[in-house]
């Protein structure tokens, strides 16, 4: 059975319960981390909080948080859960209070919320087999920069993929990739290193920033530009990144081959490296 936090509380996933009148369960009013854990320890967490903290004051939460804090539940839920490998994901929204489009009081509690899954992040089919991609409309409201728990369209783009018989999707505005339902996209054009710069229009990953400086110490060439669906279906090689997939490859684009259908040399040696070097800064 496992055990959840909940506003300050450890307990039985059963007995966890938020208001009905929880602005996140309203409005989608919140915001959320996912943080990997490997060996039994968080990855890259100090970032993952920075960044939750920007998400809040983009949308103007009230209250602070202790960051102590919070370092202290994520062990804790990892530790009473026996998790070595998989995530800790966490959410936080807006509070409770009378159903009202406009914020309420910024004296509102926050709701604090988290539990673990069980994943296996380092070794899976994926790794080895790489995913397949399709592309689709990117029909998102424009601050995706905000790690907001509103994601019915990624679900939805998730959802069509499937139908499609292929793993994910990458969003399209105007012939440019964006990014996937929940990762950043890559290409790969000899050893030059293409992404699209982070602004509104994307999430800014924290997997994807230590990537580029793990490639960076790798002698590519790392360039944030956008690339056209076309592009990336005559790519050399094309990987994602997220918390969860850490670096993996690309092998098909809308039915289309990237390569020798495979996983690529430098999409697996950018995996490597940022394991190792994830694994030398747990906490």
């Amino acid at each position: 059975m496992r055990t959840v936090y909940v506003n300050g509380e450890f307990i039985a996933e059963q007995d966890a319960k938020v208001s009905i009148f929880d602005r996140a369960f309203l409005f989608a009013d919140g915001v959320y981390e996912v943080t990997s854990v490997l060996n039994g320890k968080l990855v890259d967490f100090d970032n993952h909080i920075k960044r939750l903290k920007r998400s809040m004051k983009e949308l103007n939460f009230g209250p602070k948080i202790n960051e102590e804090e919070f370092l202290a539940f994520h062990r804790k839920l990892v530790e009473l859960n026996e998790i070595k490998e998989g995530i800790v994901y966490l959410q936080v929204s807006r509070g409770v209070a009378e159903r009202d489009f406009a914020f309420p009081d910024s004296k509102t509690a926050l709701t604090i919320t988290a539990f673990t899954q069980k994943k296996d992040l380092i070794d899976n089919p994926s790794v080895h087999n790489g995913i397949s991609i399709i592309t689709i409309d990117d029909l998102r409201w424009k601050r995706c920069d905000i790690k907001t728990i509103q994601l019915l369209y990624p679900s939805m783009a998730k959802t069509e993929a499937m139908k499609q018989g292929a793993d994910d999707a990458w969003m399209v505005q105007n012939g440019y990739v964006m990014e996937g339902s929940s990762n950043n996209a890559w290409i790969i054009k000899g050893q030059n290193i293409y992404t699209r710069e982070a602004d509104n229009l994307i999430l800014k990953g924290i997997t994807r920033e230590a990537v580029i400086n793990v490639a960076k110490h790798l002698n590519y060439k790392v360039t944030a530009k956008q690339f056209t669906v076309t592009e990336a279906e005559n790519a050399d090689e094309a990987f994602i990144t997220s918390a969860t997939t850490f670096v993996t490859g690309v092998v098909k684009i809308n039915g289309s081959k990237i390569s020798s259908g495979k996983p690529g040399i430098f999409t697996k040696a950018l995996r490597e490296a940022y394991i190792k070097q994830a694994l030398k800064q747990l906490k």
